[in-house]
């Protein structure tokens, strides 16, 4: 049983707080202002506790062969769960991180410290920014997952941020994004839209009640210039204990309807999450 006590910090985008898994010794619940961020267990690093997180792996699992590394771009750090669980299922991987919020970087190295020899460095920096500097073609997957408190920032939706995401993969790359919306999507649906823009290949991995318009929730985007292996990644999302479905080709097509790219002009974060949807109280 973790007899941990929670640790309690103000960083740069709230108060940030780390609460104990009484279940598990060294697991540990990051928040921001109530807001789940991460979980991350320090013994465990292939335990992934949300849905999302465990989507996400399952792109990252048939991005190449079992256990080969990969050049990894992480924009947006938390706790750094998934940097860890590359780390530990692909040895050998190269990855950047990059979080803009120093104090949450500082709190995570103090109490949920990276293994030695990980391969990841952290970068305190904005995503964009550091994302439209990093050399052409120079990874295999790109990983976005930032939120300011519960929102994705208009600056990293628009059209100008996906051409700096096909930029910075190599043929054959990547792209996974965390998102989050509720019906009638007009966040989601403009996503798809942009991104669609830039990359032939496209999917959707959501729940099938946020799917439905039944509730507010995450959906993982995953784009690609290269054919996307959707059967493995279908199988994969409807064994979870939430299962989930995948949606792409003329149902996601009609999904995205008549929604339109977002240029950098009309960019606005997505939407506020219904009360008490993300929130841990």
């Amino acid at each position: 049983m973790n007899e941990q006590i929670p640790v309690i910090r103000d960083v740069d985008g709230g108060t940030a707080r780390l609460l104990p898994d009484v279940d598990r010794e060294r697991a540990w619940l990051l928040t921001v202002d109530d807001a789940p961020q991460s979980y991350v267990d320090l013994d465990e690093p292939t335990h992934l506790e949300f849905e999302y997180a465990r989507r996400l792996a399952h792109v990252v699992d048939r991005a190449a062969a079992e256990g080969a590394p990969l050049d990894v771009l992480h924009l947006g750090g938390g706790a750094l769960t998934l940097p860890r669980y590359v780390a530990a299922t692909r040895p050998g991987s190269r990855q950047d991180v990059v979080e803009a919020d120093r104090g949450l970087l500082a709190l995570v190295a103090e109490h949920l410290p990276l293994p030695e020899g990980s391969g990841v460095t952290v970068h305190a920096a904005d995503a964009r920014a550091w994302l439209e500097a990093a050399p052409a073609a120079s990874f295999d997957l790109i990983v976005g997952d930032v939120f300011g408190g519960s929102r994705v920032p208009a600056h990293l939706t628009t059209s100008a941020y996906a051409r700096a995401v096909r930029r910075a993969l190599r043929p054959g790359g990547v792209y996974l994004a965390n998102l989050a919306d509720g019906a009638p999507f007009a966040f989601l649906r403009s996503q798809l839209a942009t991104f669609a823009e830039e990359f032939p290949e496209l999917a959707l991995v959501a729940e099938p009640a946020v799917l439905r318009g039944r509730r507010f929730g995450n959906a993982v985007l995953v784009a690609s210039g290269a054919p996307l292996d959707t059967a493995y990644l279908s199988r994969r999302a409807a064994a979870d204990p939430f299962p989930a479905r995948v949606e792409e080709g003329d149902s996601l097509a009609r999904l995205i309807g008549d929604a339109r790219p977002v240029t950098d002009e009309d960019a606005i974060p997505s939407p506020i999450p219904p009360g008490g949807t993300f929130t841990v109280g």
